[in-house]
């Protein structure tokens, strides 16, 4: 659903535009379904740009995932910097065990969901308005 947001769309020019000499330095990694902004293998250094205005506890939560899913994957050591243009700011993210351990509990949750036969009733926040899911979410809504 991702493909065909404008918001995604705006944070993907953000990304280009914002640290334009890094492309040549980083990569971009790809990961399932997760994609990494700007991995630096030789720091393991994972950098999140985030079009946002503000500081969201989201933000620390997906670059934490990413973080888990490299660990998953044998990278250990993994660090993580959120990085607001519009704010210029950055802040450094740390996986914890206590993450981890949240992490896998969620994604327990998740796969109940998955599996149930039944899909969990519609809770409305307002955040859900600029999810790019928003759509799927409330498609037979009025």
């Amino acid at each position: 659903m991702e493909h065909t947001s404008d918001i995604v769309y705006e944070g993907k020019l953000i990304h280009e535009t914002s640290y334009t000499q890094r492309s040549d330095k980083y990569q971009e990694v790809q990961i399932g379904n997760i994609k990494i902004d700007y991995y630096d293998p030789k720091n393991k250094i994972i950098h999140e740009v985030k079009k946002s205005n503000k500081i969201e506890t989201a933000h620390h939560w997906q670059l934490k995932y990413y973080m888990y899913v490299l660990e998953q994957s044998g990278i250990k050591g993994i660090k993580g910097i959120l990085e607001y243009p519009k704010l210029r700011k950055t802040e450094e993210i740390i996986l914890s065990k206590r993450d981890i351990s949240e992490i896998e509990n969620i994604k327990n949750t998740i796969f109940k969901i998955i599996n149930s036969e039944t899909a969990p009733e519609i809770e409305k926040k307002t955040r859900c308005k600029n999810c790019s899911y928003y759509d799927f979410c409330y498609i037979n809504e009025e």
